[in-house]
């Protein structure tokens, strides 16, 4: 058989190094994983404890890569990325003061069986689906991230990027 050589031109620590080198320029970067993997309820509180940890005084970016699960229990329709930044929301809300997002996004462009590459959570979030008048706790029990987020208008679309390196994770707090 002829000889093949391959070429890495990508991964997910590459987007990685990409982010912080990004955020650097107005925020204080920390990666915090590269390997935030597991059911999103636990990388939700994975999340959370660093941001809660990060330091106080000083903008922020929290950067996460790697890919998580969703044990189905509902009908709803969502992905693991739009279900990981809605759990964020809700514990954002519950525990976190100050001006700060999230967002989880898949570097395909796609998140499960929809047109979102994932999602974005604020502190305003929660409220946001409530005032739509949905229930989030309900379509969050249903594994409905999709119709919660964009209820909130909280869904990253980014449409196909022709690549693949896992899914990417940043919280951006500032002081206050």
């Amino acid at each position: 058989p002829p000889a093949a050589s391959n070429t890495l031109i990508g991964s997910n620590r590459h987007s990685l190094k990409a982010m912080m080198a990004a955020a650097a320029e107005d925020w204080s970067p920390k990666l915090v994983s590269h390997r935030l993997v597991g059911d999103v309820a636990e990388a939700a509180e994975t999340i959370l404890n660093a941001a809660e940890l990060a330091p106080q005084d000083k903008p922020v970016a929290l950067i996460f890569g790697g890919e998580t699960t969703v044990q189905l229990t509902g009908t709803g329709l969502g992905g693991r990325n739009q279900e990981l930044a809605l759990r964020v929301a809700k514990l954002g809300a519950e525990r976190l003061n100050g001006d700060w997002l999230f967002l989880s996004g898949g570097t395909d462009g796609r998140d499960g069986p929809t047109d979102a590459a994932g999602g974005i959570a604020t502190p305003a979030t929660w409220g946001a689906i409530k005032t739509a008048g949905q229930d989030p706790d309900a379509l969050l029990a249903n594994n409905d991230s999709y119709a919660a987020l964009k209820a909130a208008d909280a869904l990253l679309m980014t449409g196909g990027t022709g690549t693949n390196v896992a899914d990417v994770q940043v919280f951006l707090r500032r002081p206050g």
